[in-house]
């Protein structure tokens, strides 16, 4: 059976496309962007594709690319677009695949639609990133509430950021969400680095269905 995750975050700027890139590789998996939003410095897809050397056939093509490095929903409105949330559908695919999601779960996808109902149509896992500094216990407690109310099934935790021990445990003993593994700062992202940080930081068999 393949492993489909939704990648999401507690907030933007998190960690989530080098997670992305890191479980792409690990995973022998697929890579799809629904919404990207904000193309200055190129976009997630070719960033992952660069960081892993995956072939191109492995990146399914974005929903929307919107230009400006806003919430989907202002972006969409600047470009003067318009996102059909009917038409965000994931990919028919038979292996495993990562979703990324854009931001954080509340992010606006329109005035009316958020990312998160979204991830609850799709029914998919979701794993959440984190990262592993002050003010990271409230904001990922927050987030699992958000999916919890909802009924979005959560694989997991990764933390992204400096060793934090302590915040880590926390939030994994009040939220009782397994924590996947943390992602350290890196100095250069490539595919070689990706396997080592996966290789020694997490276990395949908490990703494998």
């Amino acid at each position: 059976m393949s492993a489909q995750y939704i990648i999401s975050g507690t907030d933007t700027g998190i960690g989530k496309t080098v997670v992305s890139a890191m479980l792409t590789l690990a995973l022998d998996a697929s890579y799809w962007k629904p919404v990207q939003s904000g193309i200055e410095g190129g976009v997630d897809t070719r960033a992952v594709q660069k960081m892993t050397g995956l072939p191109a056939d492995r990146f399914y093509e974005e929903g929307y690319v919107l230009t400006e490095p806003l919430s989907p929903h202002r972006s969409a409105e600047i470009d003067e677009v318009k996102i059909d949330v009917e038409k965000l559908v994931p990919p028919k695919h038979e292996g495993n695949l990562i979703i990324e999601g854009a931001g954080g779960l509340m992010v606006p996808l329109t005035r009316e639609n958020l990312l998160i109902n979204q991830f609850k149509k799709w029914g998919l896992p979701v794993i959440l990133v984190a990262r592993t500094g002050l003010g990271t216990i409230n904001h990922t407690l927050l987030s699992l509430e958000a999916l919890w109310s909802r009924d979005i099934p959560v694989h997991g935790l990764i933390f992204s950021g400096e060793e934090n021990d302590d915040n880590m445990r926390t939030i994994s003993e009040f939220s009782a969400v397994k924590v996947l593994g943390r992602v350290p700062i890196l100095d250069t992202v490539n595919s070689a680095g990706l396997s080592k940080t996966f290789d020694k930081n997490f276990d395949l068999k908490d990703f494998v269905v």
